[in-house]
């Protein structure tokens, strides 16, 4: 059911190990053959490739993992689900304005029910450009933010992570919700129930994260807590939030606002 892949970093470079490994799961060794993506941050906007074809026999994203160079990457293989229908417009990441800045986003579960979350929300900042209920989260999540993000820096960033992890956590209450998101500061990633990091620590100077449904290499990755948001900036966890179970179940399914987080 689709994979995801992210990288954050203090120095660009190339990833290309990882993505090799990423790409062979795109058709070869997992069930995620509908198309792949990836976006990366390059001369400080994020470049986009993707394709409604496996990953694993595209030529395109074996180019792409000789030449990428950045700090900052999230990368997606699907398997079509939602619709059954492996178009362009289908294919993660996704990528639209919000608050001055552009965000990229990509989806691994199913939550059927963000398309209705969606069209009942007063206004969204984005509309889907396809049909998938991922980019129908998307905008949900981007209409909340349009209301809150603006003051994240005048009154800290916290609670703006805090209401964001509520949000993900009521919409993760109505199916499977691991997502990963980016304004091309930080890489903001959610774990429901499938996803699983690695933290490198060179130096004081040199960290990088990476980010993954399924671990890529033999060394030893953590899985992520059901329900938790993890925040890196530049290789380095800035802020984890926990959504409880409880508090998931008791979020009303009618508010759209994250002012109440």
């Amino acid at each position: 059911m689709c994979e995801l892949l992210g990288i954050s970093s203090t120095q660009p470079g190339n990833p290309q190990a990882l993505l090799q490994a990423f790409r062979r799961r795109g058709g070869e060794i997992a069930d995620n053959p509908d198309g792949w993506g990836i976006a990366y941050l390059h001369d400080g906007r994020f470049a986009l490739h993707k394709e409604p074809v496996p990953a694993a026999h595209s030529q395109r994203f074996i180019e792409l993992t000789a030449s990428i160079r950045t700090d900052l990457l999230i990368g997606h293989v699907r398997k079509a689900r939602l619709p059954r229908i492996n178009t362009l417009a289908n294919t993660h990441p996704f990528q639209h304005a919000c608050c001055d800045r552009e965000w990229v986003f990509a989806h691994n579960g199913l939550v059927p029910e963000a398309i209705e979350l969606a069209r009942r929300a007063p206004r969204l900042p984005c509309a889907p450009a396809g049909e998938t209920d991922s980019e129908h989260a998307f905008c949900h999540l981007l209409e909340n933010i349009s209301r809150n993000f603006y003051e994240a820096p005048t009154t800290g960033m916290e609670p703006w992570f805090k209401a964001l992890a509520a949000l993900s956590g009521l919409i993760a209450a109505h199916g499977k919700f691991n997502f990963l998101i980016s304004e091309g500061i930080h890489l903001i990633a959610y774990g429901h129930d499938r996803l699983h990091y690695r933290e490198h620590h060179e130096s004081e100077e040199v960290q990088e994260t990476w980010i993954a449904t399924e671990p890529l290499t033999a060394e030893p990755w953590q899985p992520f807590e059901r329900g938790e948001l993890r925040i890196y900036r530049g290789g380095r966890l800035i802020n984890r939030v926990l959504t409880p179970r409880e508090t998931v179940s008791e979020i009303s399914t009618s508010d759209h606002s994250l002012n109440a987080a």
